[in-house]
Protein backbone atom coordinates (compact mmCIF):
# COMPACT_ATOMS: atom_id res chain seq x y z
CA UNK A 1 0.00 0.00 0.00
CA UNK A 2 1.61 3.06 -1.09
CA UNK A 3 1.98 6.17 1.23
CA UNK A 4 2.26 9.29 1.17
CA UNK A 5 5.38 11.38 1.39
CA UNK A 6 6.58 14.83 2.05
CA UNK A 7 7.04 16.68 -1.19
CA UNK A 8 3.73 14.30 -2.68
CA UNK A 9 1.39 16.49 -4.59
CA UNK A 10 -1.81 14.98 -2.44
CA UNK A 11 -4.35 13.34 -4.78
CA UNK A 12 -7.74 15.38 -5.64
CA UNK A 13 -10.84 14.24 -4.18
CA UNK A 14 -14.34 15.93 -3.53
CA UNK A 15 -16.14 13.67 -1.07
CA UNK A 16 -20.10 14.63 0.99
CA UNK A 17 -19.78 16.49 4.22
CA UNK A 18 -21.69 16.01 7.04
CA UNK A 19 -23.54 19.22 6.72
CA UNK A 20 -24.88 17.67 3.39
CA UNK A 21 -22.39 19.46 1.55
CA UNK A 22 -19.27 18.52 -0.82
CA UNK A 23 -15.64 19.46 -0.34
CA UNK A 24 -13.23 19.43 -2.93
CA UNK A 25 -9.29 19.22 -1.86
CA UNK A 26 -8.22 21.26 -5.14
CA UNK A 27 -11.08 24.03 -3.68
CA UNK A 28 -8.50 24.11 -0.48
CA UNK A 29 -5.37 25.30 -2.45
CA UNK A 30 -3.72 28.53 -1.09
CA UNK A 31 -4.45 26.94 2.31
CA UNK A 32 -2.10 24.73 4.52
CA UNK A 33 -4.35 22.07 5.13
CA UNK A 34 -4.71 18.84 8.03
CA UNK A 35 -6.52 16.15 6.91
CA UNK A 36 -7.16 13.48 9.28
CA UNK A 37 -8.34 9.63 8.55
CA UNK A 38 -10.35 7.93 11.24
CA UNK A 39 -11.93 4.39 11.33
CA UNK A 40 -15.22 4.87 12.96
CA UNK A 41 -17.67 7.61 13.90
CA UNK A 42 -18.31 7.68 17.84
CA UNK A 43 -16.43 5.34 18.90
CA UNK A 44 -13.87 5.71 21.96
CA UNK A 45 -10.42 6.29 20.40
CA UNK A 46 -12.13 8.67 17.08
CA UNK A 47 -14.29 10.63 19.91
CA UNK A 48 -11.04 11.17 21.41
CA UNK A 49 -9.17 12.34 18.29
CA UNK A 50 -11.76 14.36 17.05
CA UNK A 51 -12.07 16.44 20.26
CA UNK A 52 -8.84 16.60 20.61
CA UNK A 53 -8.54 18.58 16.74
CA UNK A 54 -11.80 20.45 18.06
CA UNK A 55 -9.81 21.66 21.27
CA UNK A 56 -6.93 22.76 19.12
CA UNK A 57 -9.11 24.27 16.45
CA UNK A 58 -8.83 28.01 17.24
CA UNK A 59 -4.74 27.25 17.48
CA UNK A 60 -4.62 25.36 14.28
CA UNK A 61 -6.92 27.69 12.47
CA UNK A 62 -4.74 30.86 14.13
CA UNK A 63 -1.32 29.04 12.67
CA UNK A 64 -3.50 29.01 9.55
CA UNK A 65 -4.34 25.67 9.01
CA UNK A 66 -7.67 24.44 7.55
CA UNK A 67 -8.39 20.70 9.45
CA UNK A 68 -10.78 18.16 7.70
CA UNK A 69 -11.41 14.94 8.98
CA UNK A 70 -12.21 12.08 6.69
CA UNK A 71 -13.37 8.43 7.68
CA UNK A 72 -15.50 5.10 5.87
CA UNK A 73 -18.86 6.38 7.87
CA UNK A 74 -22.19 7.36 5.85
CA UNK A 75 -23.21 10.77 5.94
CA UNK A 76 -26.25 10.64 8.50
CA UNK A 77 -23.32 8.59 10.75
CA UNK A 78 -20.97 11.97 10.46
CA UNK A 79 -23.81 14.42 11.02
CA UNK A 80 -24.89 12.78 14.15
CA UNK A 81 -21.11 12.63 15.00
CA UNK A 82 -20.54 15.98 14.67
CA UNK A 83 -23.54 17.30 16.51
CA UNK A 84 -22.48 14.59 19.29
CA UNK A 85 -19.11 15.95 19.80
CA UNK A 86 -19.62 19.92 18.91
CA UNK A 87 -17.26 19.18 16.47
CA UNK A 88 -16.13 22.64 14.91
CA UNK A 89 -14.52 21.69 11.45
CA UNK A 90 -15.97 19.36 8.39
CA UNK A 91 -16.31 15.79 8.44
CA UNK A 92 -16.17 14.05 4.56
CA UNK A 93 -17.82 10.08 4.05
CA UNK A 94 -15.68 8.08 1.77
CA UNK A 95 -17.82 5.00 1.79
CA UNK A 96 -15.73 3.36 -1.12
CA UNK A 97 -12.68 3.77 0.71
CA UNK A 98 -10.76 5.37 -2.46
CA UNK A 99 -9.42 8.34 -0.78
CA UNK A 100 -8.56 6.48 1.72
CA UNK A 101 -6.76 3.92 0.04
CA UNK A 102 -5.11 6.76 -2.58
CA UNK A 103 -3.87 8.06 0.59
CA UNK A 104 -2.18 5.48 1.85
CA UNK A 105 -4.75 5.15 4.98
CA UNK A 106 -6.51 2.35 4.14
CA UNK A 107 -5.20 -1.75 4.21
CA UNK A 108 -3.04 -4.11 6.05
CA UNK A 109 -3.05 -3.76 9.89
CA UNK A 110 -2.20 -5.01 13.17
CA UNK A 111 -5.25 -4.90 15.46
CA UNK A 112 -5.05 -6.85 18.65
CA UNK A 113 -2.28 -8.64 17.71
CA UNK A 114 -3.84 -9.74 14.23
CA UNK A 115 -3.62 -8.72 10.60
CA UNK A 116 -6.64 -6.86 9.65
CA UNK A 117 -7.95 -5.01 7.02
CA UNK A 118 -9.09 -1.34 7.96
CA UNK A 119 -8.55 2.18 8.21
CA UNK A 120 -5.06 3.52 9.35
CA UNK A 121 -5.50 6.26 11.50
CA UNK A 122 -3.41 8.84 9.45
CA UNK A 123 -3.03 12.28 9.59
CA UNK A 124 -1.13 14.00 6.64
CA UNK A 125 -0.40 18.62 6.57
CA UNK A 126 -0.41 19.72 3.27
CA UNK A 127 1.16 23.19 2.43
CA UNK A 128 -0.75 25.76 0.64
CA UNK A 129 0.19 23.82 -3.07
CA UNK A 130 -1.39 20.71 -2.28
CA UNK A 131 2.22 18.96 -1.23
CA UNK A 132 2.20 16.51 1.49
CA UNK A 133 4.62 18.71 4.60
CA UNK A 134 3.66 15.69 6.95
CA UNK A 135 2.75 12.67 6.66
CA UNK A 136 2.01 9.99 9.82
CA UNK A 137 0.41 6.88 9.91
CA UNK A 138 -0.59 4.69 12.46
CA UNK A 139 -0.96 7.49 15.10
CA UNK A 140 -2.10 7.07 18.43
CA UNK A 141 -5.80 8.70 19.17
CA UNK A 142 -4.85 9.83 22.29
CA UNK A 143 -1.97 12.51 22.17
CA UNK A 144 -1.51 12.95 18.62
CA UNK A 145 -3.06 16.62 18.23
CA UNK A 146 -0.26 17.82 20.83
CA UNK A 147 2.30 16.03 19.01
CA UNK A 148 1.00 17.07 15.52
CA UNK A 149 1.07 20.43 17.14
CA UNK A 150 4.76 20.13 18.65
CA UNK A 151 5.77 18.86 15.00
CA UNK A 152 4.31 21.98 13.25
CA UNK A 153 5.85 24.43 15.61
CA UNK A 154 2.42 25.62 17.15
CA UNK A 155 2.35 26.34 20.89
Amino acid sequence: MPRLSPGDLAPDFTLPTADGGTITLSHLRGQRVVVFFFPAAMTPGCTTQACDFRDSFETLQGAGYTVLGISPDPVPRLDEFTQSAALTYPLASDVDRTVLTAWGAFGEKKLYGKTVEGVIRSTVVLDEEGKVQLAQYNVRATGHVAKLRRDLGIA
